[in-house]
Parts: structure tokens; C-alpha cells; sequence
């Protein structure tokens, strides 16, 4: 069976970044017919079998509505509760069933939850979040096919797919990671999670630092770029000292000041200080008062597909 999984977070894009900058929200409507184009594509590119995240507002079954497909489609066998748990129950699920890749419809936070459940199942992420550093700036027509194209084997996942970076932190509480930005914060709870001061930050981790991106991996661009590729990291504090730029959400520019930053090797421990603050992860409040926090950037984040690579492989498997 030629099997693809299909994660949408309904919620994604719709925190307090919406309201203190000047980003469009993605209505239902607009969310229902991006995942009509995803399933769509996934037909054309020869999936027969899609597994897909229920979720609480019911965008993917609202979308499968009316369409006239060659596809089996099938809600994965768990309760969705409205939380980041949904999607990180969902990956796991969907890796257990052994897909070919799973599209996620989210931002950087999204993506993560995926990350937590999904093991060595490749993602395909489509930017539909506030940041979207991870996820992929590309139609859902195109995403779909792609992964039809993994489904059905005809283009192998190890060809076209990479492993990426993530932060992975440790503190006394125990353990997790990030695949963008890890954050120690002044703030004594989480509130709104998202974070849109710089100025309550203390000290970042970055695995990709990219000055035309949106969230605090531009702040981290403006000193040296790092993309997925580099095997390295940021480290950077914030302080007194020189400013630089950073677009936080969009249409939200600020000035922070850096105390100090440096490159971070791949493997190396880094503390970024104690206090009864806040941890972010991609961009999110996660854990109060976390004490000790300990980073490193490593190679051991989730596998990402080259959807391009997919295509352009398909190709001249058809003109052979």
C-alpha cells in the first residue's frame, strides 16, 4: 500500500504575534483548501493510502469532502485534545504505520511535535505557522505529489531526504529540544508562550541563524548566517552593548542589544545560565523556572525531504 501521513495543526499562526505585529490569520476556509491541493497532489503522485491527524476544528475531514480521488483516506486512532500532544501522538502513530513521509501543515512549534513522535519518518513541512524557519515555502499541489512519489517508491527517501540539526537541552528536570531556537527568558511563566519581546531574553541557541527569516533566528542572521547545511551553531547573549536588527514576526521589527555571541560546534555543551525564568523552545515558552539549562546543537534532528529532489528525480525516471 502506498501509504503518505498528513499533520495539520488548526492552531498554528494564531498566537499573540498576530496581534502585536501585522500578520494575516489563515482562515479555516484557506486552511481547508491548502489541505485540498496537499491531497490532491498526494493522488497524482500516486498515493493510494492517506493516514491523517483528526484534529479539533476538523479542517482535513472538512477538506476530503467532495473529492472525487483514487485515495483511501483514514483518520489516525486517537482523540484529539487541542494541544502540541495531538501532533506529536499523531507522528508517532504515523511512523508506527511505517508511511513514506508525513506533510505537516504548521510552523516551527508544529514541526517540533511531529519531531517528538515521528523517528527516522521523513517530513515534508509546509509553512503555515507565524515562524516558519523549518517548514518549506512551497505549494501544497507540489508537497503532494512528492510525497506520492515517496509512497509508491519510485523515488527512494534516502536519495532526497536530509538529517537536520536541533538544540537539545538539558536541565534538572530532565531533557528536550528545539530545532531552531532554544531561549532562557526573564519571564517567571509562560502566559501567551509565544515570545515577542527581545528584551525579556537573556541568552539563545540557534541551529539555523537566517537574516531574511521571520523569529529570533534573524536576530541570530545579523551576526553570522547559518543555515541546516553548516555544522555549527549560535550562541548569543543579550546585554549591553551593539544593536542589530531582527525581524520577530511579521511586520515586528526590533533592536536588541548583544552582550556577546559566538559560533557553536556541533556536540559542544553551552550554559545558558540559571534563574527562575522561562525556557522557549522555537520561539515558544515551555518550562518555568527551569534552573541550570545546558544546549548543544547536534545532527540528530528529524529527516527532512527535498521535495525539488523528488521531483527532478521523478522526472528522469520518466523520460528512461
Amino acid at each position: 500500500m502506498a501509504s503518505v501521513g498528513l499533520v495539520v495543526n488548526p492552531l498554528a499562526g494564531r498566537d499573540i504575534r498576530r496581534l502585536v505585529g501585522d500578520a494575516s490569520l489563515l482562515p479555516a476556509h484557506e486552511r481547508v483548501a491548502l489541505v485540498r491541493r496537499v491531497v490532491r497532489g498526494m493522488a497524482a503522485g500516486g498515493a493510494d493510502h492517506v493516514l491523517f491527524m483528526p484534529d479539533v476544528s476538523g479542517i482535513t475531514e472538512a477538506a476530503l469532502q467532495g473529492l472525487n480521488l483514487p485515495l483511501h483516506c483514514e483518520p489516525l486512532a486517537m482523540r484529539p485534545e487541542g494541544t502540541a500532544v495531538d501532533s506529536t501522538k499523531a507522528g508517532r502513530l504515523l511512523s508506527a504505520s511505517r508511511v513514506a513521509a508525513i506533510i505537516t501543515l504548521g510552523g516551527d512549534g508544529t514541526n517540533r511535535a511531529v519531531a517528538k513522535g515521528c523517528g527516522e519518518t521523513p517530513i515534508i513541512p509546509l509553512a503555515a505557522g507565524t515562524n516558519n524557519v523549518f517548514s518549506t515555502m512551497i505549494d501544497g499541489t507540489v508537497a503532494g505529489v512528492a510525497a506520492g512519489r515517496l509512497a509508491t517508491g519510485s523515488v527512494k527517501s534516502e536519495a532526497v531526504s536530509r538529517r537536520t540539526k536541533r538544540i537539545e537541552v538539558t536541565m534538572a528536570s530532565g531533557a528536550d529540544f528545539a530545532l531552531i531556537d532554544a531561549a532562557v527568558c526573564l519571564d517567571r511563566f509562560a502566559g501567551a508562550r509565544a515570545i515577542w519581546d527581545p528584551d525579556r531574553i537573556t541568552t539563545l541557541v540557534l541551529a539555523r541563524a537566517e537574516p531574511w527569516a521571520l523569529g529570533l533566528s534573524s536576530i541570530g542572521g545579523q551576526l553570522q548566517c547559518v543555515d541546516d547545511a553548516d555544522a555549527i551553531g549560535l550562541y548569543v547573549e543579550f546585554g549591553p552593548g551593539p544593536a542589530v536588527r531582527g525581524l520577530l514576526a511579521p511586520g515586528l521589527v526590533v533592536d536588541i542589544q548583544i552582550r556577546a555571541w559566538r559560533v557553536l560546534p556541533l556536540g559542544e555543551d553551552v550554559s545558558m545560565g540559571t534563574g527562575a525564568g522561562t525556557l522557549a523552545l522555537d520561539g515558544e515558552r515551555e518550562l518555568s523556572a527551569p534552573g541550570r539549562v545546558v544546549a548543544r546543537v547536534t545532527r540528530s534532528g528529524p529527516r527532512v525531504v527535498d521535495v525539488k529532489a523528488v521531483l527532478a528525480l521523478a522526472v528522469g525516471l520518466a523520460d528512461s
